[in-house]
């Protein structure tokens, strides 16, 4: 009988490239964690987040971070935050229920996007080609979250950091995705 030695890949095979002023590189090694807020229990939730990861509960549109396991926290809606953090193991549900037990519902997310950052110069100009909403610092400073959809496919934005964008989309749609960040970053370059 043959044996079979199976590696886990990346969907965008660990993609970086670096056009005129702009990088655009796979995020791997990163969890996602959906948390959804039980009814009634924000402030246990809240003690939990802020006693494990040193984390405050974001509002919708807003985002916190953590240097406990580089966590990040996104406020994605009223009562739901996805958390993304370094965890390279199988069941990072079971590592974030260790530290907030019951006082959310948890949902692996991991597997279900693709991570690109996009980040330089003239990161603003390559996302403002494909992206609708208002990427100005003014309108969406550091720290700033949003579902939206770019090129047709549905997609969370990261304002990260100066020029730094963080783009989470489904990972099924993954080489799609990374076609239309490149092309905006051609067609500028």
């Amino acid at each position: 009988m043959a044996k079979y030695t199976l590696e886990a890949n990346t969907p965008l095979d660990g993609f970086s490239h670096d056009f005129n002023g702009v990088s655009v590189t796979e995020v791997n090694g990163r969890s996602i964690v959906s948390i959804a807020t039980p009814l009634d229990g924000e402030e246990a939730l809240s003690k939990a987040l802020a006693k494990a990861y040193k984390l405050d509960n974001p509002k919708p549109g807003q985002s916190t971070a953590s240097t406990v396991d580089n966590a990040v926290l996104l406020g994605m809606a009223q009562d739901q935050t996805f958390l993304v953090f370094d965890h390279m193991e199988d069941k990072p549900v079971e590592v974030v229920s260790q530290h907030l037990k019951d006082t959310a519902y948890l949902t692996d997310q991991s597997d279900s996007y693709v991570m690109l950052r996009v980040s330089g110069e003239n990161s603003r100009s390559v996302l403002e080609r494909i992206c609708p909403i208002d990427l100005h610092p003014s309108a969406f400073p550091e720290g700033s979250v949003s579902r939206t959809i770019m090129e047709h496919l549905g997609t969370v934005i990261v304002h990260e950091k100066a020029d730094t964008f963080l783009l989470m989309s489904a990972r099924s749609s993954a080489k799609s995705f990374l076609e239309a960040v490149e092309v905006s970053a051609l067609n500028i370059a």
